[in-house]
């Protein structure tokens, strides 16, 4: 039986479009991890949607003027149409506006309500009294009370990662109007946490697989001790508390997110005509449930959202927690308030999306933060994916076209290199599956490139151009073992680069599709012998100094 994965990646704030920071947290290395499950014939479904509750929202709403819910179907299409031009294929991309998730969050609150892990509560409040309204977390700025740094938002200080509460701040001001806000009463509900802590460290003790940077950011909130978290807030965007006496009140955003999963979840099961099809993942302990993240979400996804399940008490708990550190632009902190970013869609206003992908891939910020340099991006691009990937694969099919009548010469007796080559490719599909199945995608895409170099290395080291004129037939079994390799390297390239390797497919006019292939045949995969090619195609074109320049100014530009 197929092993049955459930992976979702975090979902992106419908509060504007995509940037590269997003791509290396969690897009990429998700959708690189399912196209190989799909691949190797997992039962594997890929599911994520736009968060379009929170604050965020709203400070974008009313810096533009206009309602919520225009901020957010604007940015939903447009994220979702940024993810669909880089190749990353959800099964359900969702939006959590959707009466269905509404529905979904207030049963999972009303659950957990009667069953005493909610409790009411009147607490004091910011309140600007010139506005004229409670203020959410991020219509709050001042000092952090940890490590003083200015500019601490009233729900995060993002220079030291410390989750806070607004009234934890050092003088703090609105964010709106910048005057003082005042203390105030406010009723609310909140999670009882500290009733789960037991059980998460011991559940989480069973996870010595899991990434390091994530045990250890759980392992500082346990020593400190968890507490009780509001569950709701007063704001007039996000989905209504369903209870008696709670108008204007809704749930915060941190809470209905990751419901998120859930609800995106059944929506692709309704779509199936299957409304009970997503209880065979949610529901079943054989199934995985793999969470991509940012590390700015790890707390949320390791601690609070997993003791959330355990209230309620009939879904399953994360298997794995594969969560990517921060990737920098040219050196410094991203930062889209000073426009220090590079956006996806102007990315491919430019380029193609593979060479994205592949960089992302092998410049990963899995154990440390990773920085994005436009000259190093044409670095790999031109002497990665050009001048090694793409000259094996163009240098070999021209000699056929031209010397072979574009046809798969006979194999003929095969040498010890020829044997070598295609045993390389065999080790390559374990190696690069090993690593996918760690979340090593730096590891995998590295081990990719190695077999093209080592494909380089077989074709100069036999010489065809030389055994052309010498023996043909010789010449001949050096050009197949080639084309079975690159047959094999469309294959190990799809989770990576998988518009190149289905173009590759196509030149090697193969029969369907190379994401209908099984990983563990390729090493099987054979061209037959006077087999007719496709039409020959550059795979990779090279970036010319002009364009990074322009795109380094606008980046300089627009900061």
């Amino acid at each position: 039986m197929p092993e049955k994965i459930l992976v979702t990646a975090a979902l992106p704030y419908a509060n504007g479009p995509l940037h590269l920071g997003h791509l290396a947290g969690a897009y990429i290395p998700a959708d690189v991890y399912v196209r190989y499950q799909r691949l190797k014939g997992s039962d594997v479904i890929f599911i994520c949607g736009s968060d379009e509750h929170g604050v965020p929202i709203t400070i974008r709403a009313d810096a533009e003027r206009i309602a919520p819910q225009e901020v957010v179907d604007r940015y939903h299409v447009i994220m979702k149409n940024s993810f669909d031009r880089l190749g990353i294929r959800f099964d359900n991309y969702s939006r959590t506006s959707l009466p269905l998730h509404h529905r979904i969050s207030q049963d999972f609150f009303l659950r957990l309500y009667h069953k005493g892990y909610i409790r009411e509560e009147s607490v004091r409040q910011l309140y600007c009294a010139a506005c004229r309204r409670f203020l959410p977390d991020r219509y709050i700025e001042g000092e952090c009370p940890h490590c003083h740094s200015p500019g601490a938002r009233g729900d995060l200080c993002e220079t030291c990662g410390r989750w806070l509460e607004p009234e934890q701040l050092i003088n703090p001001r609105c964010k709106i109007c910048g005057a003082t806000p005042e203390m105030r009463e406010t009723r609310h509900w909140f999670f009882r946490l500290p009733e789960f802590q037991k059980p998460l460290e011991e559940w989480q003790a069973s996870k010595k697989h899991w990434k390091s940077n994530v045990r250890e950011f759980s392992s500082g909130w346990f020593s400190e001790g968890l507490t009780d978290r509001s569950i709701t807030r007063d704001i007039d965007w996000g989905i209504p508390v369903p209870l008696e006496g709670a108008a204007g009140k809704v749930l915060y955003v941190w809470f209905d997110a990751p419901i998120g999963y859930i609800s995106s979840t059944v929506e692709w099961s309704q779509k199936q005509n299957q409304p009970e099809l997503w209880r065979r993942y949610w529901c079943d302990p054989q199934t995985r449930l793999i969470h991509f993240i940012g590390k700015d979400n790890i707390v949320f996804h390791a601690i609070v959202w997993p003791a959330m399940l355990m209230a309620h008490g009939e879904f399953i708990l994360p298997d794995n927690i594969p969560a990517n550190e921060f990737l920098t632009i040219e050196g410094k902190k991203l930062s889209t308030s000073r426009n220090w970013a590079v956006w996806v869609d102007d990315y491919l206003a430019v380029f193609p999306p593979d060479p994205l992908r592949y960089y992302l891939s092998a410049n990963a910020p899995e154990n440390k933060d990773a920085d994005f340099a436009w000259k190093d991006f044409q670095t790999h691009n031109n002497s990665e994916l050009a001048d090694v990937l793409g000259n094996l694969i163009n240098r070999s099919l021209a000699f056929v076209e031209k010397h072979f009548e574009a046809k798969v010469p006979a194999a003929g007796e095969l040498s010890g290199e020829d044997r070598a080559i295609l045993g390389a490719a065999e080790q390559a599909t374990r190696e690069i599956g090993a690593s996918l199945e760690d979340f090593q995608v730096r590891a995998a895409v590295g081990q990719l490139m190695d077999l093209a170099r080592k494909g380089n290395k077989y074709f100069n080291d036999t010489a065809p151009w030389t055994t052309l004129k010498t023996d043909r037939s010789r010449c001949g079994t050096t050009l197949n073992t080639t084309l079975q390799l690159e047959a094999a390297l469309a294959v190990l390239m799809e989770p990576f680069l998988p518009f190149s390797a289905e173009r590759l497919w196509n030149m090697l006019n193969l029969p369907g599709s190379v994401h209908d292939r099984l990983w563990y045949e390729t090493p099987k995969l054979r061209l037959e012998e006077y087999h007719p090619l496709g039409k020959k195609e550059i795979l990779f074109q090279k970036i010319e100094d002009p364009i990074i320049e322009a795109q380094i100014a606008k980046l300089r530009g627009a900061s």
